[in-house]
């Protein structure tokens, strides 16, 4: 343990009735890897030397991945870089090394420390890495009721160092990648098993932590995302769509986007705008040259990209009423809250319930409400209840509704005395 973890799990300095340990110091500013920037690994040779010293080290592995969101199509990896006790770091390239299926074998008998999983676990699944355990940093900051769960404000406020986080949201598809990029992402996994070891000790000490296990197992276990449907319907600005034309013109030119980005590899927004589109459909243009007027389909684009976006908007223009998108997804589950008071009065006053009940325990906890128990389950109990609302009824849709049990132990009876309450 560091002398700055020593200082983080002091007791005299923690928050006075119980919470999260605080370093009154100021950070210390952590400016360079302890073994240096490790080289990149790019080749099937240099993979198999970082997957033999992997295999051989010993504990939790830290792991991170870095995206080039904003520039290019999808969430792909464009480096990974991990931690271990007697291994060191690794910076892998996944360009060069397109499938990690073998070092992921290697240390798939280890916990994997992750930073917000969520994020990263689809881009390295891409690639053949999957963990079968996983510690959560950000998740278990959220537990243990940190009010900034971001890495280097966790780093901080835990370890009392200050990562430098300049290079977040740079092009990683850039090669060969900066020096200045490699030793910043050499640092985001420097630490990380160090703040899983001192958040361990403080989700233990707040009684938390066979919560946070549960959690994790429900990272770990979750199946792949399946793909959205009408993505389109996601286009910032969609409210302000209202006709089913309209809606179609935002449908042709969101499709002719992605085919487009996805073909050059880059942000589907630096091919057009999502104002561009909305403007688009909003207008309605006749010709290129009415929908070279609107903003986003300006003097520098070129004749020939107005023509094609201008036959997209001619195609929604042309549709019969019978092929034009509906006004709204059809969903599943009750109707947005604002409507329950006149669709339904009990259901209102039992959601208003459920939502005092929850919020305080959650604070009582220390813990986010959405932790706790998801507002969307709530929503639904409140909504349509049990028929005989016990506590084993409550306990049974919860868990259908994938609360974990530690969830369900909390909130199954203040959940269902809120459904005992009636219409005022």
């Amino acid at each position: 343990m560091t002398d700055a973890q020593e200082t983080a799990a002091d007791p005299s300095l923690r928050i006075p009735g119980g919470g999260p340990p605080a370093i009154e110091s100021a950070p210390v500013p952590l400016l360079e890897p302890q073994e240096g920037i490790p080289p990149v690994t790019a080749t099937a040779g240099a993979l198999a030397e970082v997957v033999a010293v992997f295999a051989a080290g010993t504990g939790p592995v830290a792991v991170d991945a870095e995206r080039a969101s904003g520039y290019r199509y999808g969430q792909r990896a464009y480096l990974v870089q991990l931690r271990r006790d007697g291994a060191g770091s690794a910076l892998i390239d996944p360009v060069g090394c397109p499938d990690l299926s073998t070092l992921g074998a290697a240390i798939g008998d280890a916990e994997w420390v992750l930073h917000a999983a969520t994020q990263d676990l689809p881009c390295l699944r891409e690639i053949g890495m999957t963990p079968a355990r996983l510690f959560d940093t950000e998740l278990a900051g959220r537990l243990a009721g940190f009010a900034r769960v971001g890495l280097g404000a966790m780093v901080e406020n835990v370890l009392g160092y200050a990562l430098e986080k300049g290079h977040s949201a740079v092009d990683w598809s850039t090669r060969p990648l900066p020096e200045p990029w490699l030793r910043y992402a050499a640092l985001d996994v420097e630490l990380l098993i160090d703040l899983r070891d001192a958040l361990e000790e403080e989700l233990d000490r707040q009684g938390k932590l066979s919560w946070a296990h549960e959690e994790f197992a429900a990272i770990a276990g979750a199946p792949p995302a399946p793909p959205r449907k009408d993505p389109w319907r996601r286009t910032s600005g969609m409210h302000k769509v209202r006709r089913r034309r309209q809606m179609a013109v935002v449908r042709e030119l969101w499709t002719v986007r992605d085919r487009i980005a996805q073909r050059r590899d880059i942000s589907p927004g630096k091919v057009l705008g999502d104002g561009a589109i909305v403007e688009a459909a909003l207008a309605l243009p006749t010709d290129a040259q009415t929908l070279s007027a609107l903003p986003g389909f300006g003097h520098r684009m070129g004749r020939k990209q107005l023509e094609q976006w201008q036959s997209a908007v001619d195609r929604a223009r042309a549709l019969p009423d019978t092929e034009l998108p509906q006004p709204g997804q059809a969903v599943s589950g009750p109707p947005p809250p604002r409507s329950w008071a006149d669709k339904d009065p009990a259901a209102a006053s039992r959601l208003s319930a459920a939502r005092a009940a929850v919020s305080a325990l959650a604070d009582a906890l220390g813990l986010p409400q959405e932790n706790l128990i998801t507002p969307d389950t709530v929503r639904r109990l409140c909504w349509e209840p049990p028929a005989e609302p016990t506590v084993e009824a409550v306990s049974a849709f919860l868990a259908t509704h994938g609360a974990r049990p530690w969830q369900i132990d909390q909130t199954a009876p203040l959940l269902t005395g809120a459904l005992s309450i009636t219409a005022v």
